[in-house]
């Protein structure tokens, strides 16, 4: 079988066994709790709490230019957060998606590289999740949704191939290092307080906004934010700049994977 970047990228032939793999993921991460799907709610809901006690009543975060409620300031987090829980997923468990599957890596004719898609469509349900959860409260806060609203899965997009694309990247080099999941691990308990999830960019020093945006997630959390609760359209120039790079780091991750695949059977 003959492993292209393009089939990589657009893996239609596989499409039924991704499918396949990430609803058996799904359904065995909530297996035989009460709950069950319930917790994709219940989970990010009480951290949100926690965070709003925190940050609004504790330390006195306020919105720059804004008054607003508890559930306002609120969805200002939870609109980040969702954001920020699907990426980190993808990211955390990127290392290990080889080496957590040894029996089909060493089978020949199973496509391995579709390991990445499978995390990033079951990390994809808790943020359709969360999408749900978002447009509810907003339309409790606001007494209506925005048109804009509409433009969120496009302001999304970007996030497939770049978690796809470190998925590919990650896995690859996590089955021959594997301290890098403690590395990841590290990096996004770094990175959730370097993104603008509990401040919006603007309230950093002019001469540092520019650089915020460097951070992959900060574009995305910010137009999150506008066109599900200030009602604004997007930049549709930076997000397609925001897409175009993302892309690139899908095709480069490809790459990187296809090259290191040859070596995994002898590692795993």
């Amino acid at each position: 079988m003959e492993h292209t970047v393009f089939s990589y990228l657009f893996p239609w032939r596989h499409a039924g066994l991704i499918r396949q793999f990430a609803t058996r993921e799904i359904a065995m991460r909530y297996r035989q709790s009460w709950l069950g799907m319930f917790w994709a709610v219940l989970t990010p809901l009480l951290m949100l709490g926690v965070y709003t006690l925190v940050f609004r009543h504790v330390f006195k975060v306020r919105w720059p230019g804004a008054e607003e409620t508890n559930l306002a300031f609120a969805l200002r987090l939870y609109a980040a957060l969702a954001v920020f829980n699907f990426f980190s997923e993808c990211v955390t468990r990127a290392p290990r998606l080889v080496l957590d599957q040894p029996h089909l890596v060493k089978k020949v004719v199973f496509p391995v590289e579709v390991l990445p898609w499978v995390s990033m469509l079951a990390a994809l349900v808790h943020l359709g999740i969360a999408a749900v959860v978002l447009a509810a409260f907003t339309l409790w806060n606001n007494g209506g949704l925005s048109l804009s609203v509409l433009a969120l899965p496009l302001v999304w997009l970007p996030l497939v191939p770049l978690c796809v694309g470190l998925g590919w990247m990650l896995s690859a080099i996590g089955t021959y290092v594997r301290d890098v999941g403690q590395l990841i691990g590290l990096a996004m308990s770094l990175m959730l307080f370097l993104s603008p999830v509990f401040f919006p960019v603007e309230a950093l020093p002019q001469g540092l906004q520019g650089w915020m945006f460097l951070n992959p997630l900060a574009l995305t959390m910010t137009e999150t934010r506008a066109v599900l609760l200030a009602g604004h359209w997007p930049h549709w120039g930076a997000l397609a700049l925001q897409l175009a790079g993302c892309l690139l780091v899908a095709v480069a991750g490809a790459m990187f994977f296809r090259a290191a695949r040859k070596g995994f059977a002898d590692v795993v």
